[in-house]
């Protein structure tokens, strides 16, 4: 059975803008900064990440984000679930998303359920942890998309074993 043509598929094109954000800037950017300089208090700037993007989410850090500048160990483990394994999914979901491949949906299936997870307990710290963020609405607006994308992919990904294609079974 043939899927359906990328054009067909607006959620598809979507998603795949979403996962090319968090490939190229979130993961590897963003979050990586977040391994890479431990203290963000007392650093020296890395080869990478670029330094105006250390500049910028300590930036959002200092602003708005306390837990991004505490850097516990809980939210380091969450960096590095990123970096280990969402971003390999990032570019592995990109090219089946493109294609129309079935095979990405357990995939996905995983990737949203472990996002959703990862998401609520930095979203219950921002509420109520020790780093407990000053600025909830911008904090919740900032991270609306890594729980609205994960939504998305369940509903998406559960309704068929053959997401993609022409006909439904």
């Amino acid at each position: 059975m043939a899927s359906l043509p990328l054009s067909k598929r607006p959620i598809d094109i979507a998603l795949i803008v979403f996962f090319c954000v968090n490939l190229f800037f979130i993961t590897y950017i963003v979050d990586i900064e977040q391994l890479i300089i431990p203290d963000a208090y007392h650093f020296t700037y890395p080869l990478w990440p670029p330094a105006k993007m250390v500049d910028l989410v300590h930036w959002y850090g200092h602003n708005f984000d306390p837990v991004l500048m505490a850097r516990p160990a809980w939210w380091r483990a969450t960096i590095w679930i990123d970096s280990i394994f969402f971003g390999p999914f990032y570019a592995i979901a990109i090219f089946a998303y493109w294609k129309g491949k079935n095979w990405i949906r357990f995939g996905s299936i995983m990737w949203a359920s472990v996002m959703l997870t990862n998401v609520s307990i930095i979203l219950f710290e921002e509420v109520c942890g020790e780093h407990a963020s000053p600025h909830l609405g911008r904090v919740f607006l900032s991270n609306a998309a890594w729980v609205i994308f994960p939504l998305i992919v369940l509903y998406r990904m559960w309704r068929s074993v053959t997401p993609f294609n022409t006909q439904r079974p």
